[in-house]
């Protein structure tokens, strides 16, 4: 007889928001009020446009529509209901777009196509890949994700992609290669964050080849059993559900493979706030608010942050022997 022992983070499937309440839009705007009052200054004003935002659900048609929806991985699971599509659309952080959450429409001016991804560095041979080949030739899934923000806020997202263990298959980085660095877009002209001189752009993340080659790290493409919307990072981004959500770099267009571990965006403009590995741990306060508590999005209620944002039975071990370095900012 097969035991199966669930995860911390699964739970049966009979327990799964039914899809109409899922898709429920008057919910959306019965919570939208409390959903504002997150931890990290987001103002009872901003209620208001919350509330009110109703970003177009309606989609230009995707060269790789006929991909989705995606078949669904069933060991990520959730514990919490879903994020209704219509919140997760309205509210993201895209600097390269401004500063308020609500810029679906800015993003809308990203062109997805054509779009092609570098890979260079230490690697076999330096290559570049159109997105939809890259797409086509990678094995998509769909998972459940957890996803929490630094500013103490969070979402429940079916993610669909590729593992980024598939990529580095793809990509076949040599022994030398120590991180992986992503890097995002440059275009001023239809992305007007970017011409704000302060910030270092493009933005750029990393992480570890040992983090990279973990089961967690995901190369997504699509989101809601559809391909990305621009808000969410088209045509390609990364989630890393253990980590807050700055890590997770959007509309990448070139991964590096390097000996020496880069500095990424948030690093280079505050690196006391926003370090290397940024894990989330509910027990070490971001410096002007606490980690102990998330509101999750599209609801009125906070629920209690875990280590590594639940998944600490998959990621804890790549983090044995560095306990001196800052591990959770």
């Amino acid at each position: 007889m097969l035991i199966r022992t669930r995860h911390g983070w699964e739970i049966p499937e009979s327990q799964a928001t039914p899809e109409a309440a899922f898709l429920d839009r008057r919910a959306f705007l019965a919570a939208g009020a409390g959903a504002a009052s997150i931890a990290a200054g987001v103002t009872p004003a901003s209620a208001q446009w919350f509330a009110s935002s109703q970003p177009n659900l309606d989609r230009k048609p995707d060269p790789t529509d006929d991909l989705y929806p995606a078949r669904q991985n069933p060991a990520f699971t959730l514990d919490r209901a879903m994020t209704p599509e219509i919140v997760a659309a309205g509210y993201n952080n895209y600097y390269e777009f401004g500063s308020s959450k609500n810029i679906w429409k800015q993003a809308e001016a990203k062109k997805t196509r054509p779009w092609t991804v570098t890979i260079d560095g230490l690697v076999e041979k330096p290559f570049e890949i159109g997105i939809d080949d890259l797409i086509r030739r990678s094995q998509l899934e769909e998972r459940l994700y957890r996803f929490r923000c630094v500013e103490a806020w969070a979402m429940a997202v079916p993610w669909t992609g590729f593992t980024m263990k598939s990529f580095l298959d793809i990509a076949k980085p040599t022994s030398a290669a120590k991180y992986v660095r992503f890097e995002t877009f440059k275009d001023p002209s239809v992305a007007p964050g970017q011409r704000q001189t302060w910030y270092p752009w493009p933005y750029a993340e990393a992480i570890t080849i040992e983090e990279a080659a973990n089961e967690l790290p995901l190369m997504v493409t699509g989101v809601y059993g559809k391909p990305l919307r621009n808000q969410f990072g088209a045509p390609l981004r990364l989630i890393l559900p253990w980590k807050y959500g700055f890590k997770s770099i959007k509309a990448i267009t070139r991964v590096s493979f390097t000996a020496d571990r880069p500095k990424s965006f948030w690093e280079q403009l505050q690196g006391a706030e926003y370090g290397f590995w940024a894990n989330v741990n509910p027990e070490v306060a971001h410096p002007r608010w606490s980690q102990a508590t998330e509101q999750l999005i599209g609801t009125q209620g906070r629920v209690p942050t875990q280590l590594f944002n639940g998944y600490a039975a998959q990621v804890a071990h790549l983090y044995k022997g560095k306990e001196s370095e800052k591990l959770y900012l």
